[in-house]
């Protein structure tokens, strides 16, 4: 059990979605009932729209967040932004090993690492997704699995481990509608808070970890009651106003 009383993080990831008129509505109904949070707000978003984004949240409970981010600070790498780019745009998170950034296009454990190593050293928090697909749930490998993605990240980040967030999303979970019970989340976020603390063992309450598996408006209260799941990654639900408002209602 966390005895530090921490903000939960809600952060939407709208992978690839979006239009200037559809974000612009977006925003404006999440603005228009957001109020007061009691938890801390994130958007991740398309970077041809970071500058839409961050103009239309300014001044706003909505951070703006990136969906990746270059692990090379400037130079000859055609299609990619690095974290001083983002960081121009107001960019405060960026996801970091997105399954589908693993799964589609070959990112590995030591490329996640220094990620969110560029992450860190320009000031923008990494959101670091950790996540086992169906077949090594089924073979008993959930826990090895998260495991190593986590220390690759540790082993390159342990001297400011403490300022990364963590994302535990089984792929398995990821836009299928199915989502991980409460217990068998907490389960798996009770093993990475233990790594964590073998790391960190004087902050790691104090890190988040998030819940990235089709976290929606109906089962966002009983996940966020898990005493080790501190907020949530959204996907689908955070392209829907009213879904969003009810997750980030949850999230106290």
């Amino acid at each position: 059990m966390s005895v530090m009383k921490k903000k939960k993080l809600i952060a939407g990831n709208w992978k690839m979605n979006g239009s200037l008129a559809a974000n612009e509505a977006l925003l404006k109904a999440l603005l228009q009932d957001i109020g007061a949070p009691a938890c801390d707000v994130a958007v991740c978003v398309p970077a041809p729209y970071l500058a839409q984004v961050q103009a239309l949240a300014a001044g706003s409970p909505i951070a703006v967040g990136a969906q990746d981010l270059s692990a090379q600070p400037q130079g000859a790498f055609t299609g990619e932004q690095s974290a001083l780019m983002l960081k121009d745009f107001g960019v405060r998170y960026a996801i970091v090993g997105h399954s589908e950034r693993r799964q589609y296009h070959g990112e590995s454990d030591e490329l996640v690492a220094a990620k969110t190593a560029a992450a860190l050293a320009n000031g923008i928090t990494p959101i670091v997704c950790v996540g086992e697909t169906l077949a090594q749930r089924e073979a008993g490998e959930t826990e090895e699995v998260v495991k190593r993605q986590l220390a690759a990240v540790i082993h390159v980040n342990g001297h400011c481990i403490s300022e990364i967030v963590v994302a535990y999303e089984p792929v398995w979970a990821i836009g299928t509608g199915k989502t991980a019970t409460p217990e068998q989340a907490q389960a798996v976020h009770a093993v990475l808070r233990a790594q964590l603390h073998h790391a960190a063992s004087d902050h790691a309450d104090g890190i988040r970890i998030l819940y990235g598996g089709s976290m929606n408006a109906a089962n966002a209260a009983e996940l966020l009651a898990q005493p080790d799941i501190d907020g949530g990654l959204i996907g689908g639900a955070s392209l829907k106003a009213p879904d969003f408002l009810q997750i980030i209602a949850a999230a106290r």
